[in-house]
């Protein structure tokens, strides 16, 4: 399914951003019924560091999993098999199997993951490699000098 909007007016003056439309139609696919679940917040602890914390109640760390893979970081949990025997008369801590999806720029590198008082924390932080930051470039003035000059003759 295509997005309904139309980006062609912003792709003429745009080199390189190929994934725009591939990231706007997997955020429009997003399930709205696990959206929610499980809830996490995103942090900025300095200029290039970040921090994705997720609750996690009711997981223990060996059934979490936290990977890479083509700048999409995936967190996913499964669900415990021995709650199936159990009778609850109120089940309010959902300890059901999800997968959460984020999608990181290409500088953004997750550098740990740790498991503590039923939160996920995921520390991430940006990278710019040396040929990626900003340079200045000279602007060489002896080019124009070197140019060959058109003399003006007067015609004969």
């Amino acid at each position: 399914m295509r997005s309904a909007f139309d980006f062609s007016p912003l792709m003429r003056s745009t080199i390189g951003f190929d994934r725009v439309s591939r990231l706007l139609d997997a955020a429009a696919r997003v399930d709205e019924a696990n959206a929610a679940y499980p809830p996490y917040n995103i942090e900025k602890s300095g200029d290039d560091k970040y921090r994705i914390t997720m609750a996690v109640a009711g997981f223990a760390p060996e059934q979490l999993e936290v990977t890479v893979k083509e700048n999409v970081l995936l967190i996913a949990g499964k669900a415990r098999e021995d709650q199936a025997e159990a009778q609850y008369l109120h089940r309010g801590i959902a300890a059901r199997a999800f997968e959460r999806r984020f999608e990181l720029a290409e500088t953004i590198k997750v550098v740990n993951a740790a498991f503590e008082n039923g939160l996920l924390h995921v520390e991430l932080v940006r990278e710019v490699p040396e040929a990626k930051k900003p340079r200045q470039i000279a602007i060489d003035t002896r080019a124009a000098a070197r140019a060959p000059q058109i003399e003006h003759q007067a015609a004969a």
